[in-house]
C-alpha cells in the first residue's frame, strides 16, 4: 500500500537541505524558482541534478532553453527562498542579479552560483529531472540557507 501524500511530506520533512534558487532565461525572460531538491551527480564530467515539477513555467523555460544556473542561497537569503517559492509572475523585481557566463540570472550575494549546460531530461514522476553539465561556478564566504522541519534554521 503507497503512503499517503501527508506521511510522504512529513518524512522527507526531518531531512535538512540547503536552498537554492534554480534560474533560466528564455526568449529574453528571466525565470526561477526556490528548490531544494538539488544534488552533485558526477566529477567527470562535473555534473548536477535539480528535479522541477512540471507545471511550472521555470520547467519549461529550462527544457527550451537547454541551460540553467543553481544559486545556493546564503543564511540570510530567507526573504528571496520565499519570494522565488512564490507563484508570482515576477519573482525578479527588487532583486539584484547579474547575467553570469551563460547569461544566466544570477543572484547577487547568493553563497554560490554554479551555471550548467542541459546534458539529459529524464522522468521523475510528476517532476523533470534535470542533469546539467557545470560550466562555471563562482563561491563566496558565509553561511548556507537551511531548511528542516517546514522553517528555515541556522547552521550552528
Amino acid at each position: 500500500m503507497p503512503v499517503d501524500d501527508a506521511e510522504f511530506k512529513l518524512a522527507l520533512s526531518h531531512f535538512a537541505s540547503g536552498i537554492t534558487v534554480v534560474t533560466t532565461e528564455w526568449n529574453g525572460k528571466p525565470y526561477g524558482m526556490t528548490v531544494a531538491s538539488f544534488a552533485s551527480l558526477s566529477l567527470r564530467p562535473p555534473l548536477v541534478v535539480v528535479c522541477i515539477e512540471k507545471s511550472v513555467k521555470t520547467h519549461d523555460a529550462i527544457a527550451s532553453a537547454k541551460k540553467f544556473a543553481v544559486n545556493i542561497l546564503a543564511a540570510h537569503q530567507g526573504e528571496l527562498s520565499t519570494r522565488f517559492a512564490s507563484r508570482s509572475e515576477d519573482k525578479f523585481t527588487g532583486v539584484e542579479w547579474a547575467n553570469g557566463t551563460l547569461g544566466l540570472p544570477l543572484i547577487v550575494n547568493a553563497l554560490t552560483t554554479i551555471e550548467c549546460a542541459l546534458h539529459d531530461q529524464l522522468p521523475g514522476g510528476d517532476h523533470s529531472i534535470f542533469v546539467g553539465e557545470v560550466v562555471a561556478t563562482a563561491v563566496r564566504q558565509g553561511k548556507p540557507l537551511l531548511y528542516f522541519r517546514g522553517g528555515y534554521h541556522p547552521m550552528p
